[in-house]
């Protein structure tokens, strides 16, 4: 896609830049970001500071050019603005004298159509009140909102100040707030527990441990919620998995290995995180010696031993990267 754009730029800079800014808003629809990052991106594309104001639900946002969240005076667009209304009652306007150029109608456009489709997805279709909860979490996360905002948000959602909360991100994008450990069928990740204005820092935690989640199933095995502080430094492994799985040697071997038997996954699973080779056999339910047969022809098909502290740690750093790899594949 960038290649296209810049090639689409090189011919039409206005069809390129138009291209960028339908990519961009549309990424953030998929990665289910919040209203601020979309009037953000209005105010970076366009180079003017703007607005997004829904009557209907009381939303008024206003980011400068350089990405900061300001407070909204004027209230209301001055004459002559560049502005958009979708659906009587939500607005995007940029702070610049119109008529606008090709780019500002696309962004604000793009823009407005992005705002609707968040503020339907999280606060349901326009009424007032009462606030529905995934639009007082999405307040609750955001750093950019006043800590008078956090703390009322806090309230509607029956947290007590007191209590140490944490974020729980599903694999599938969603983000809650609780005291409480998630269900034992979910499958999510779990940033530390902080108090409750601090949990916006934490967000980027709980959705890094997402990425370490599996299905629990003899093709996917592995821990279907994973904590944050459980992986320590090795949570750092999601910010560089962005090589190809094939450049990724130890990658590749767990593939080979694991094309040879349906047991062999479930096998290194178990390798990995069992203490012992006895614990890892009462883990699978087979016999010592079964097991003892089993790491033989992994250790042959991957290349490096699995009955040391360093071979399983290897082993754990590669599972863990095809984890990751596969969880990326699945998100795209």
């Amino acid at each position: 896609m960038r290649e296209l754009v810049g090639r689409l730029e090189a011919l039409d800079p206005d069809a390129g830049a138009a291209l960028r800014v339908i990519t961009f808003f549309d990424q953030l629809i998929e990665r289910r970001a919040g209203l601020e990052n979309v009037v953000r991106g209005a105010a970076v594309l366009s180079g003017h500071p703007a607005v997004l104001v829904d009557t209907d639900r009381g939303v008024r946002i206003r980011v400068t050019p350089d990405g900061t969240r300001t407070e909204l005076a004027p209230s209301e667009p001055q004459a002559g603005w560049c502005r958009l209304t979708v659906d009587s009652h939500i607005t995007v306007w940029l702070e610049h004298p119109g008529p606008p150029g090709p780019v500002e109608a696309m962004v604000m456009e793009r823009a407005a159509m992005s705002a609707r489709t968040i503020l339907d997805r999280t606060r349901g279709r326009a009424r007032p009140q009462p606030r529905h909860d995934a639009e007082l979490v999405e307040v609750l996360l955001d750093a950019a909102a006043s800590v008078e905002d956090r703390s009322h948000a806090a309230k509607r959602l029956r947290l007590k100040p007191s209590e140490l909360a944490r974020v729980v991100a599903e694999f599938d994008g969603p983000l809650h707030v609780g005291t409480t450990s998630p269900e034992s069928d979910s499958r999510a990740g779990v940033g530390p527990a902080v108090p409750l204005l601090e949990l916006p820092k934490t967000v980027a935690a709980a959705r890094a441990a997402a990425q370490f989640t599996a299905q629990g199933t003899p093709t996917d095995p592995g821990p279907r919620i994973v904590y944050a502080e459980d992986l320590g430094g090795l949570i750092l492994l999601a910010a560089a998995a962005d090589a190809p799985p094939d450049t990724v040697p130890d990658i590749a071997a767990v593939e080979r290995a694991a094309a040879t038997a349906p047991w062999m996954l479930p096998t290194l699973d178990a390798l990995a995180s069992g203490g012992s080779l006895r614990t890892a056999a009462a883990a699978l339910k087979v016999h010592h010696s079964t097991l003892q047969e089993r790491t033989t022809q992994a250790e042959r098909l991957l290349g490096w031993p699995l009955r040391d502290h360093p071979g399983r740690v290897r082993l754990t750093v590669a599972l863990m990267l095809r984890r990751l790899h596969r969880n990326k594949a699945q998100a795209s």
